[in-house]
């Protein structure tokens, strides 16, 4: 890699506390358009708003998702912002291309009715049946990222005001309060936690495979998969649509949309705004099928 790109790298790990994830991704993407530069015999300094298009136009042409190609803008624009504050160069030739304009999706989620259902489920006694039970309510309760929850700790809970305590994106933290169902859950949970392995276990993390190491990512979505499987719902579920379910839910009944934001860790209300359009295509769905001449 380039001396400039390794600096500003680091500058994303160790000044804006950005996640491992984001930095990788960052990563990836400006290598990408380093290889298209290469291509084109140009270097960083070289590149303008029209070879930027192009690099573009080109993501285009392999049908990339367009919020992909807005992903690698943005790496490409804060790249150069960073160049221009470091004084390696004048201008941001990124500033004036324009982000690919996105579909408008409405996310997946659970109805109240489908989500009982999906939460009947594991009933079994095995601890590691437990530790799925424990984990789908505490997603559902709290709204958290799956990053989040299998970076929880046993020091992150508290019971005694059913609280739990959060690291999000930028290494944010904030506490979020979760419900009684969830506290049982958990509370059987983590009697029996020193049952995995043998008890030969990360003693400090929460959710543990059966090695009795820290869950993974990968771990929750076929937990999820699983049960969905097992539930009624014949639709793709994943594990950040019991987030977009907790987030449906609360505005259903009546909580604030700045409420909803802070409980998910959203920068800005623009990124909850998202769940009123979710919500009115529940509010139809529920006029059709209810009112006498819809």
């Amino acid at each position: 890699m380039s001396d400039k790109l390794t600096k500003f790298l680091d500058f994303l790990k160790y000044e804006k506390n950005a996640s491992p994830h984001t930095v990788s991704g960052y990563q990836r993407d400006l290598l990408q358009f380093k290889n298209y530069l290469k291509n084109k015999k140009l270097n960083w300094e070289q590149a303008d708003n029209i070879v930027i298009r192009g690099f573009l136009a080109i993501l285009y042409e392999k049908k990339v998702k367009k919020s992909t190609s807005s992903r690698k803008l943005a790496a490409i624009r804060s790249f150069y912002q960073f160049c221009i504050q470091k004084k390696w160069m004048a201008d941001n030739p990124a500033k004036i291309v324009s982000t690919p304009k996105q579909e408008k999706t409405v996310p997946s989620f659970l109805t109240e009715e489908e989500m009982a259902e999906f939460l009947d489920f594991p009933r079994s006694e095995k601890v590691l049946d437990l530790r799925d039970k424990a984990m789908l309510e505490l997603l559902y309760a709290s709204g958290i990222r799956v990053s989040e929850l299998i970076g929880l700790n046993l020091e992150d809970l508290n019971f005694d005001e059913r609280l739990i305590r959060v690291k999000g994106k930028g290494k944010k933290e904030r506490m979020i309060p979760f419900g009684r169902t969830a506290e049982e859950s958990l509370q059987i949970y983590i009697s029996r936690r020193m049952m995995i392995n043998k008890g030969k276990i990360d003693e400090g993390a929460l959710f543990l495979n059966y090695r009795g190491q820290r869950l993974s990512t990968r771990s929750v979505e076929r937990t999820v998969s699983f049960y969905i499987q097992r539930s009624a719902v014949r639709r793709k579920i994943s594990p950040h649509s019991l987030r977009h379910s907790f987030a449906s839910h609360l505005l259903s009944r009546g909580a604030d949309l700045r409420v909803i934001q802070e409980l998910l860790g959203h920068e800005s209300l623009a990124t909850t705004q998202k769940y009123t359009h979710m919500d009115l295509r529940h509010l139809l769905e529920v006029y059709k099928k209810s009112h006498p001449r819809s």
